[in-house]
Order: structure tokens, then sequence, then C-alpha cells
């Protein structure tokens, strides 16, 4: 996965930005992000502050290397059925 350009605290903050009053065209200008990045953001995280928003990345990569163990261990079960069948 990669990695974001922006810290939570920088999206948070571009994010309030547009609360206040700025433009898209102007905020997409200043920091160089994409406009559908930033509505992405919006869409995604609108009304969190840099804290929160911080947590939920983490617990999303959290979540993400739970499924990667998750997975490895299903494959690891399967194989192992797959000898002990082979065996009888």
């Amino acid at each position: 996965m990669r990695k974001s350009r922006f810290s939570p605290t920088q999206i948070a903050k571009i994010l309030k930005e547009f609360d206040n009053g700025k433009t898209v065209a102007d905020i997409t200008r200043e920091h160089g992000v994409s406009s559908a990045a930033f509505y992405k953001w919006r869409s995604k995280y609108a009304g969190m502050s840099g804290q929160e928003l911080g947590r939920l990345k983490e617990l999303e990569e959290e979540n993400r290397k739970l499924k990667q163990m998750y997975a490895n261990l299903a494959l690891d079960h399967q194989m192992a059925k797959e000898i002990i069948e082979k065996k009888l």
C-alpha cells in the first residue's frame, strides 16, 4: 500500500481551510493535490480532527495486517488438510 504524502494532521488542516471558505481550486494549487484526492478526503474524513484521522489510519493499517495474517493462516490450513487427505 502506498504511503500518503500528507500526514493526517495536514489532511485535517487542508479540509479545515475549505470549511473556512477557501475554494477547491486554490487549495489544490497551493498544496499540490488533485481535486479528486481532495473530494475523496472530504467524503472520507469530513468533520474529523487530526488525532481522530491519525487513529483511523492506524486502525486501517492494523486491519490490513490482520487480513493478511488471516489469509496466510487460511492457506496454511488448506495445505495441511490436503496433505492429511493424501496420507489417508
